[in-house]
């Protein structure tokens, strides 16, 4: 899996887990891959729109979410 910042092709060891609550229901979950160098970035992204739920490591990306 490859982080989901522009332009980036390294490999993904982060999930951000997100909702939009204007157009998804509340236990629906989006993801956003991050390698270490975005993890903080595209996290502070979706955190000042309100959008992220919780940060996950890969592995751990709940069944269902996407």
């Amino acid at each position: 899996m490859t982080c989901s910042a522009k332009g980036c092709r390294a490999s993904a060891v982060w999930a951000h887990l997100w909702n939009n609550p204007k157009l998804h229901t509340t236990e629906r979950r989006k993801v956003w891959l991050a390698c270490d160098e975005h993890r903080e970035s595209l996290g502070d992204f979706l955190s000042l729109r309100g959008f992220l739920r919780e940060t996950v490591p890969v592995d751990e990306i709940p069944d269902g979410a996407g």
